[in-house]
């Protein structure tokens, strides 16, 4: 994060370190940021400098560096939606490990964990930690609009009102 600051780089945390700055459940895996597309090669040129090393994977979505075995996801398209100028608006600013650093808000990493769920993963079990600890943070009539068009996710948001985690879409809260 720091060094994409230093370089002018627009991003965002997102990812389970992002829910852990939202004071979410902790996680110990890679670290995720946002990048637009027309900024991963800066991004990097900017950190292999410093010391990272780059991968291309195969996935056309994402490109990752290493610092020794941490590995961190520069993603451009999460959940097959392009970061954009609006991506970062829906941000918001929050101390991790004393770097301020935009984070996604809450109810857009609700959206894309929803939307990440699909005939070939399907895991809630990886979704309720989130949806537990960050729900009052969520606007779960926002989640349940920009998700709609996903069984996965309804299934999702089923099992949260059944387990009492949210209200039904009716109820007011």
């Amino acid at each position: 994060a720091s060094v994409l600051k230093q370089e002018e780089i627009p991003f965002a945390l997102g990812g389970s370190f992002a829910v852990y700055a939202h004071g979410g459940h902790s996680s110990d895996h890679d670290v995720d940021f946002l990048l637009r597309a027309e900024d991963v090669e800066a991004a990097l040129a900017a950190l292999v400098a410093v010391g990272f090393t780059a991968e291309r994977p195969p996935e056309d979505w994402l490109v990752k560096v290493y610092d020794d075995d941490r590995m961190v996801d520069l993603i451009h398209r999460p959940v097959e939606t392009p970061v954009t100028e609006e991506t970062f608006l829906d941000t918001v600013v929050r101390p991790v490990d004393a770097i301020q650093m935009p984070v996604l808000s809450a109810s857009q990493l609700m959206v894309h964990k929803l939307l990440s769920y699909s005939q070939h993963y399907c895991d809630f079990a990886r979704g309720l930690p989130l949806a537990r600890s960050l729900r009052e943070q969520i606007d779960w009539d926002r989640v349940r609009k920009e998700t709609a068009h996903s069984p996965y996710a309804e299934a999702f948001l089923v099992l949260l009102e059944r387990l009492e985690v949210v209200p039904g879409p009716d109820v007011v809260a």
